[in-house]
């Protein structure tokens, strides 16, 4: 039987490689068990995370609609303290609408503890900052009755700025802040400033032209 110089160098390749393998495997085959434990369990507890998340998220969304119906149904108290409970035990997408909710049944009774509510959400950096935008804006509103001017403008000139969500309203909130506080000049600054821009909601371009209309006549409320 002829042997080839190849198999032999074939065979004793394969033997190396072999005592190789084992001396890994006697150096590191615990750590490589350990480590493929922890990602079996780790699948295993992501895969129970998500589960455990859509009960909760389903959970919150049965009592928010609950809480909806009790607020249609005109009981606020309840509904208050329904959003209020979401808004504190939620899940995240939940907790902030109950937030807003929770805000807006508080608005009814009591607007400066709604707007530290809407201000609470306003400085959470967990939310969207369009939410948060939104937040401050409707703060601004459940105040426009009882802030002075100069409270207006520091919540709302911010929000104002070019490129913001809810400038327009902002703006539309500024101008009829200035006109009850009597200073026609800046009502009409925001009045021009609402009329120039071409993306400014043709509501509120109606709203201000009669404020200004209000103003030239002398009529304040």
């Amino acid at each position: 039987m002829r042997v080839h110089v190849a198999d032999i160098f074939q065979e004793v390749d394969e033997e190396v490689r072999r005592e190789r393998l084992k001396e890994l495997w006697d150096r590191y085959g615990t750590l490589v068990v350990a480590v493929a434990f922890l990602v079996i369990a780790g699948i295993g507890g992501w895969r129970g995370y998500q589960w455990w998340e859509a009960k909760q998220a389903a959970e919150n969304g049965a009592q928010f609609g609950e809480a909806m119906s009790l607020e249609q149904k005109g009981n606020y108290a309840e509904a208050e303290a329904a959003f209020g409970r979401i808004a504190a035990q939620g899940t995240s997408g939940y907790r902030t609408l109950a937030r807003f909710q929770e805000a807006d049944e508080t608005a009814r009774r009591d607007g400066p503890a709604a707007a530290k509510l809407y201000d609470a959400i306003g400085a959470d950096s967990r939310v969207d900052a369009a939410l948060q935008d939104l937040a401050r804006v409707r703060a601004a509103l459940v105040l426009l009755d009882t802030a002075s001017l100069d409270e207006m403008r520091t919540r709302l000139e911010p929000l104002a700025a070019p490129g913001r969500p809810f400038r327009h309203t902002a703006r539309e909130l500024l101008a009829m802040a200035a006109w009850r506080a009597g200073d026609a000049a800046a009502a009409r600054r925001w009045a021009e400033m609402i009329a120039a821009d071409p993306e400014s909601p043709p509501g509120a371009r109606d709203r201000v032209q009669m404020l200004i209309a209000l103003s030239a006549s002398g009529a304040r409320s």
